[in-house]
């Protein structure tokens, strides 16, 4: 199983669509689903750390034991899709689980840092997360296509 545990909805009608695509093209190589917790309000009166912890416990709360958590994260490592494609194959292989994690607009809590196993760098440009749904899902294929040596990679 590999899932995408985000914090969040994805409200946009047509970038939806597009990750449901990914979805059922993932599907075909592996079972694959997203997992949403709910998204904290953010109050003028409530700090960054309390709405982090409240999301972290969320997500803490949907991270399984078993599996490889890795982490979407500006202080992650970065790959190329090759080098991606084969450590995504590394995990599947040590854990056979991955739970990939995008966090809020704020991002991730202390705790839930500490219970990743890994952690990637998109990109050093900042994303909506929720394009970042979409952006994991295509790698996640574009990895499985590379993974199959079927064309799709350029």
């Amino acid at each position: 199983m590999i899932r995408i545990l985000c914090v969040g909805k994805v409200k946009d009608g047509p970038l939806k669509l597009l990750i449901d695509d990914y979805s059922k093209r993932i599907n075909g190589y592996h079972k694959f689903r997203i997992d949403e917790v709910k998204d904290e309000p953010i109050y003028l009166n409530t700090s960054a750390e309390a709405i982090l912890n409240k999301e972290g416990e969320r997500l803490l709360q949907n991270i399984h034991d078993d599996e490889c958590v890795i982490l979407l994260d500006l202080r992650g490592k970065e790959y190329d899709s090759p080098s991606f494609a084969a450590e995504m194959d590394k995990w599947i292989s040590s854990k056979g689980k991955l739970c990939f994690v995008i966090g809020g607009s704020l991002g991730l809590s202390e705790d839930v840092r500490r219970r990743a196993d890994h952690a990637w760098k998109l990109s050093d440009l900042t994303f909506l997360h929720q394009m970042t749904r979409l952006i994991v899902s295509e790698q996640i294929y574009r990895a499985f296509k590379i993974l199959h040596n079927e064309n799709y990679h350029k």
